[in-house]
């Protein structure tokens, strides 16, 4: 086995002092830092015994730039919003407000009773309520031991 001894402290005895710091900072703050970092917002999916719910993050954006679809047993959500270019008075050094197109799916269990999905928008959040059928809620029950 062989051991490699990794030093995390920047080192300033190399030939060009700062050659590397230019380095660290165009790969790290450019749009192919950009590129890397998930543009699919991060979603969260529960279950109740009545319910299965979805949390979809979402900030920034407004109720009406959602579109919820569902197509058989597969609920599709997406948002699609375009940027403004219009301020031409401003000149920007960096720009990193630009919302983009994004679609999440999922497939719904047999037992998601699809007449009965209701959406709501509240701080930033897309809560997606799906009900179970009558026959699929689970039913809890004390069972005696004889």
């Amino acid at each position: 086995m062989t051991l490699v001894r990794f030093n995390s402290e920047k080192k300033n005895n190399s030939l060009l002092p700062g050659f590397g710091d230019v380095f660290d900072s165009i790969f790290s703050d450019t749009a192919l830092s950009d590129r890397m970092v998930s543009r699919v917002p991060a979603v969260n999916i529960s279950e109740t015994q009545d319910h299965f719910h979805i949390e979809l993050a979402a900030p920034g954006l407004k109720k009406d730039d959602f579109k919820l679809n569902l197509d058989r047993n597969s609920l599709s959500i997406s948002v699609e919003q375009t940027t403004n270019n219009n301020s031409q008075d401003k000149n920007y050094n960096k720009r990193e407000f630009s919302y983009t197109s994004f679609v999440r799916s999922f497939t719904l269990p047999e037992s998601a009773d699809e007449n009965q999905i209701e959406a709501t928008y509240i701080d930033g959040v897309l809560k997606i309520d799906i009900a179970k059928k009558e026959e699929a809620k689970s039913i809890a029950r004390q069972i005696e031991i004889k």
